[in-house]
Order: structure tokens, then C-alpha cells, then sequence
């Protein structure tokens, strides 16, 4: 008997995408309900922008599939709230899973992290989950796929880990099990520019941005938290990472120190 709960899917990889393909066909099989509602088109790192120019519609490519015309993933949620689920909500929502990693500063142009964090706006408890690779032509997604399926099911039987406008995101190494896990926080992104500039026949100068490679650097965070390690680390070691993230992006430890600055250079 399959249980009686219902998930939403999205992510940024477009509906067509492997992992939320596979990651659908595994749910159907426990769960009563799951529903795709999930970009035409592939929107990866368009962060939780959300389309306010132009009108979407929403397509119906079989029963409880859909995708969303050039819309966003924040887009999907929005317009999922407002449709499928205008008289109740899914029990919960998860983004992914994402072609890729999704970790340190990354998180804040992540499409797929952003369904989720608009999932938790609109009252959805929600997860981020992706797929970290070494060879996107051996991709595989069957880890992220068990512990996905596991942490939901947890979930579902108690309750929610996690406060209002916080969310899970999750990483999953290219090699690893089930049981190799960390709680984890952002690390430290390095980022370089590898912009292209290539010139079109017609003499116009085209620029093509380029991908940096993952690299981290230590950083600094609170005494009580120096027992954690950061999502970079857990991954690098082959555990899957755990981290939670909030909306408040206040940097409250710097209040007291700006009020005091702005009073002595008025």
C-alpha cells in the first residue's frame, strides 16, 4: 500500500531532465500522489527570479506532469500554489534532483535551491537535493534517489526538522552510501572569471560565461559550530551534505557594530 501523501517536484533542469524523470518514477511507487511542475526549458542559475513581464501558461503533459512555459522554478511553485493546489497543499516539495552541485555561495544563484526556498514562502516545508559529478556521462542518481526517499519518509512520520522559511540543502557525492552523512554549513566558494569573447561574422563582440571549477577555501565561523565541517568538505570526502539554510540573510553580528559606526560619522 502506498502512502497517503503528496509531493511536489520542480527543479531547474527542465521537466525533461533525468533526475526529476527518475526521481518521479521513484516516489510514484511509495507515494499516493506525486506532481511535476517544472521549467520548459532549462533554467540553471536563474536564483529565485520570477517572471513578471510576460504571461506563462502551464501545460499538462500527461496526468499530474506539467511543465511551465520559459517560467522559472520560483515561477513553478507560485503558479502550482495558485492552481493545482489553490484547496490544499503538498505535504511537501522537492527541488531537484539538480544536474550538478549546489554548495557554499553557489546557493544564492542556484534555480533549484530557490524552488525550494519558494516552496518554504508559501508555507511548504521543502528540500534542495543535488547530484554532485565527477563525468556527466556516467551521472547516476540512485544514492540521491535512497536518501531522498528515506529522509522524506522520516519526515512525513514526525514532523518538519526545521523552523518556518528554512530549508533542506542537500549534496550528494558521485561516490558514497546511504549512510555517509554530515550536517554541514556553506562553505567558502572560490570564484575566478573565465568570461569567452568570441566575434560574430558580422563583427559584434559576443561574451560566453564560462564555469570555474569547484574550489573552497577554510573560513572563520562560531566556536560552538567548529565540530562541523563545511558542505565542500563533507563532499570531497564522499559524505552527503546536509545543510540547513534560512531566508533571513541579516548579518545580525554586525547590528550593534554598524549602529555604532553610522553614530560616529554622522
Amino acid at each position: 500500500m502506498k502512502i497517503n501523501k503528496i509531493i511536489l517536484l520542480t527543479n531547474d533542469d527542465g521537466y525533461e531532465s533525468k533526475g526529476i524523470l527518475e526521481l518521479r518514477e521513484a516516489l510514484s511507487h511509495i507515494f499516493e500522489r506525486v506532481i511535476v511542475v517544472a521549467p520548459a526549458f532549462e533554467k540553471s542559475a536563474c536564483s529565485h527570479s520570477v517572471t513578471l513581464h510576460e504571461p506563462l501558461k502551464l501545460i499538462e503533459v500527461s496526468q499530474d506532469f506539467y511543465k511551465l512555459s520559459d517560467g522559472t522554478p520560483s515561477d513553478c511553485i507560485y503558479i502550482a500554489k495558485s492552481t493545482i493546489f489553490k484547496n490544499f497543499l503538498p505535504d511537501i516539495v522537492i527541488s531537484g534532483i539538480n544536474r550538478g552541485a549546489n554548495m557554499g555561495e553557489d546557493i544564492t544563484y542556484s534555480g533549484t535551491v530557490a524552488g525550494a526556498i519558494e516552496a518554504t514562502l508559501q508555507g511548504i516545508p521543502s528540500i534542495a537535493i543535488s547530484q554532485v559529478f565527477d563525468d556527466k556521462n556516467q551521472l547516476n542518481y540512485n544514492l540521491a534517489i535512497s536518501f531522498i526517499i528515506k529522509l522524506v519518509i522520516n519526515i512525513l512520520n514526525q514532523e518538519f526538522p526545521l523552523s518556518k522559511r528554512e530549508i533542506f540543502n542537500i549534496n550528494v557525492p558521485a561516490n558514497g552510501n546511504i549512510d555517509k552523512f554530515e550536517i554541514t554549513y556553506a562553505g567558502h566558494r572560490l570564484y575566478g572569471n573565465d568570461t569567452h569573447i568570441y566575434y560574430s561574422p558580422r563583427g559584434e563582440i559576443l561574451y560566453w560565461l564560462g564555469l570555474h571549477p569547484l574550489q573552497w577555501a577554510t573560513r572563520e565561523i562560531d566556536e560552538q559550530f567548529r565540530g562541523y565541517r563545511s558542505d565542500f568538505d563533507a563532499i570531497a570526502d564522499n559524505f552527503i551534505s546536509i545543510t540547513p539554510i534560512k531566508i533571513d540573510m541579516t548579518a545580525y553580528e554586525r547590528i550593534k557594530k554598524l549602529d555604532h559606526w553610522f553614530k560616529n560619522n554622522k
